[in-house]
This record gives structure tokens, C-alpha cells and sequence, in this order.
């Protein structure tokens, strides 16, 4: 879904009008950031891997500096990649023949199996390349039949 998808037009023309009442403009907010985030996330490629022990989410970050970038668990089971990327401060003297590289705010939200480990996670970004890895939880053991003693009357 990029941005000139016809649903994130029709969001944007309805957040964009001006409202006076306050409840309306609480509601014209949410629904900005709904708009934000989903081109943020349209906008933001990943690559999911699963390895036998771990699950393993990759996303292009260049440029960026760890500060730049937010790793989190959301709501017990979402890992959330988010961040923003600002546009360099124009010195004078230099002006932009074009400007093809995206600014803005990027996010990728990604619901975890079951199996993921919520306590085992790590993030590294190197050469531009963020690499967020969630080692798997061991299977449960399977249940032992449980011996009865028979009694005899």
C-alpha cells in the first residue's frame, strides 16, 4: 500500500478538514496518526526468517544512528520497529538538485508466535541493516501419563 493508495487518500482528505468542535478534532488527531503510521508502515520494507531456535526480522535502516531507531514489545506479543529520519541541515551555500531519499517517520509492526521468547530479544544495526532476533522458547515438554494405582477391595 503506498502513499497514493486510494484508502489513505480518502483517510487524509477526511483528517484534513478543519473542524471546530473539540471531540471532532480528538478524532481528526487519531485519525492523522492513523494515516502516519500506516504510510510509515506501507513505506517500511521488512524480511522475516525463521531459524530452528530463533525468528529473525531484518529491515534497511541507512543512514540511520541507533538513536534514531526504537525496538519494542507492544501489548504482550507485537514487536514494534519505529523511528524517524531527519533531513539533513542545509548549509548555505547548497541547495538540493533532488531529493529522492525518503524523511520522515518509518515503523513496521510485527505480531510474535506463540513460541517467541519476549525475554531473549536483540537488535544490531550494522552497514545500514537493522537485524532484530527472537530466540524461540524450547516445545513443551509432552505430559507423562499420569499411573492410576488400582486398589483391590
Amino acid at each position: 500500500m503506498g502513499f497514493n493508495h486510494p484508502l489513505l487518500n480518502t483517510l487524509y482528505h477526511i483528517v484534513d478538514e478543519d473542524n471546530h468542535d473539540s471531540n471532532n478534532k480528538n478524532k481528526s488527531e487519531q485519525a492523522r496518526s492513523y494515516v502516519r503510521d500506516a504510510k510509515a508502515m506501507a513505506t517500511t520494507p521488512a524480511d522475516v526468517k525463521e531459524y530452528p531456535n530463533s525468528y529473525v526480522f531484518v529491515v534497511d535502516m541507512p543512514g540511520l544512528k541507533s538513536g534514531d531507531i526504537k525496538v519494542q514489545v507492544e501489548e504482550d506479543n507485537v514487536l514494534v520497529v519505529c523511528g524517524e529520519r531527519k533531513r539533513e541541515e542545509e548549509k548555505e551555500g547548497v541547495k538540493y538538485v533532488r531529493m529522492e531519499r525518503k524523511v520522515g517517520k518509518f515503523m513496521r509492526k510485527f505480531v510474535l508466535p506463540e513460541n517467541a521468547n519476549l525475554e531473549n530479544i536483540n537488535a544490531v544495526c550494522q552497514d545500514g541493516v537493522l537485524s532484530v532476533t527472537v530466540e524461540k522458547l524450547p516445545p513443551p515438554e509432552p505430559k507423562k501419563p499420569k499411573t492410576i494405582e488400582v486398589k483391590i477391595a
